[in-house]
């Protein structure tokens, strides 16, 4: 599990603190974290990725790849600084809140967490909540 930047000044603090975070989320749904890397990049870049992987032609504040083997987890996770820097103005939280916030929603879907649908937004924002606590500010 590593964290990546690409076309971003951005850096995470207490990178490994967060990583060991994300692990613990992993471990508790069952699976073993695996070849993980978390890209930090902007909004051009997940755009693009959005637009050749999931034909949505907008910038999104994350996107999950999983590589399945098994119970071990094995992916990347695309995140937007940019965007998530915008939606904690909007929301009213910090930066480092938003960020912890988009990492752990692209983990859980990692772990087979959905959000298509209204009922699955609720599940997905009930974990991301929980995590969100546990881990604190």
């Amino acid at each position: 599990m590593r964290f990546f930047y690409y076309q971003v000044k951005y850096r995470i603090k207490n990178s490994r603190k967060l990583l060991k975070s994300l692990e613990e989320v992993i471990r508790n749904y069952n699976y073993i974290p695996g070849d993980l890397n978390y890209i930090i990049t902007n909004n051009r870049e997940i755009k693009e990725l959005n637009k050749k992987f999931l034909k949505h032609n907008y910038a999104t504040d994350v996107i999950s790849f999983k590589y399945d083997e098994g119970n071990v987890i094995n992916g990347e996770v695309y995140i937007s600084i940019e965007k998530v820097k915008a939606n904690a103005r909007k929301y009213r939280v910090s930066v480092k809140n938003e960020l912890e916030r988009v990492l752990i929603h692209g983990t859980l879907h990692l772990c087979g967490f959905l959000d298509y649908n209204e009922k699955e937004r609720e599940k997905m924002r009930s974990e991301e909540n929980l995590w969100i606590e546990k881990f604190g500010d």
